[in-house]
């Protein structure tokens, strides 16, 4: 038995807490192959996830890997929650009474939440932190690893534990009502299951956008090809889909802030493609093994492209493309044509399936 096997056989958590407040769809998604190993591992822990408003309907699809959310109260250098002491204090206080035997910290290199993290009061806890800052413990601890892919960078601090790893795919449960809500949809669009592409040209930071022109282009071209096409986004994204629609040639369906994210996810397995920016229904997107060319305007495409380079096709802003990795296949030109090459060459292969 090897060292990190005798940490977790000799620990055996029945009371595991993760920390994992970070904004994103994907930044959940991500972190599912990492809760996979854990609970095959840990069968009868009580797992909590500490989190963001997003995370508690996240806790409830994912119930078969995690039981319980808690709503993370703020903790200074965290900027998605306004930091309250008396809130703070009262979580804390509460909190600890759970007596955790393991607390777990993958919100990101430490800096901010190993603090956190260890003021839950854990038996043991255990995380990443930043070599030359605050380490909690160097026996569980390990040096952040950068320039990892997200996904696999969670699941390096669960086999540091002895957790085995039960495979780097995503998941994604659909459930029977999300269904319905699909097949509402279908109706009233027709839409018909393996005839369209859905385009998403939103993304949480304006940075990441792509331009709604250059998102028409492509869709048109698709269009005149024979398929439908379904702009996708939230309701705060409605004026991009608009902005798209309105420089399209070609009809199209905007179901922007119209659909629950189950819905979306069951749109998104009868589509033939997604092209999208880097954002969460990239990640839904892989998770339900549907292709897709994703485009990188602002972001580190080491760290969120999906793993599966088969079934998703990257595109990087040159500006923002890390010379020392690009991932393979990519490309560094971010015009229409090269989203529509990518799109091209997975249609065809979807033609040529067997």
């Amino acid at each position: 038995m090897n060292h990190s096997e005798f940490k977790i056989c000799n620990l055996q958590p029945q009371q595991i807490v993760v920390v994992r407040s970070l904004p994103g769809l994907g930044d959940l998604l991500c972190a599912v192959p990492a809760f996979r190993a854990l609970r095959a591992a840990l069968p009868q822990a009580h797992i909590t996830l500490i989190g963001l408003p997003l995370a508690q309907s996240f806790v409830r699809r994912f119930s078969h890997y995690l039981d319980e959310w808690l709503e993370f109260p703020g903790y200074p250098g965290i900027p998605e929650v306004t930091l309250s002491p008396q809130r703070l204090t009262l979580f804390l206080t509460e909190v600890q009474q759970t007596r955790f035997d393991l607390a777990l910290q993958m919100h990101g290199s430490g800096i901010y939440t190993n603090p956190f993290t260890v003021l839950l009061g854990g038996q043991v806890s255990a995380g990443f932190f930043i070599p030359g800052q605050y380490c909690p413990d160097p026996e569980y601890f390990l040096p952040y690893p950068e320039g990892e892919p997200e996904i696999r960078r969670n699941l390096q601090l669960i086999t540091s534990l002895g957790i085995p790893a039960q495979g780097e795919e995503l998941e994604f449960p659909i459930w029977e009502s999300d269904w319905q809500d699909f097949w509402a949809i279908a109706t009233t669009h027709d839409l018909q299951p393996g005839s369209y592409i859905c385009i998403h040209p939103g993304a949480s930071i304006s940075s990441r956008r792509w331009e709604p022109a250059q998102f028409a282009t492509v869709a048109d071209a698709l269009a005149a090809q024979g398929f439908q096409i379904v702009l996708t986004g939230t309701a705060a994204e409605a004026e991009l889909t608009q902005a798209v629609a309105t420089a399209m040639n070609s009809p199209c369906v905007d179901l922007a802030g119209k659909t629950s994210l189950g819905a979306i996810a069951a749109l998104l397995k009868h589509a033939q493609l997604l092209i999208c920016n880097d954002t969460g229904i990239s990640h839904l997107a892989a998770a339900l093994q549907v292709k897709s060319v994703v485009i990188f305007s602002a972001s580190d495409p080491n760290r969120w492209a999906p793993l599966n380079r088969h079934l998703h096709r990257i595109v990087i802003s040159p500006q923002y493309a890390n010379p020392d990795f690009i991932p393979y296949p990519s490309s560094l030109i971010l015009h229409p044509s090269t989203i529509l090459s990518h799109a091209n060459d997975l249609l065809k292969e979807l033609a040529y399936a067997p």
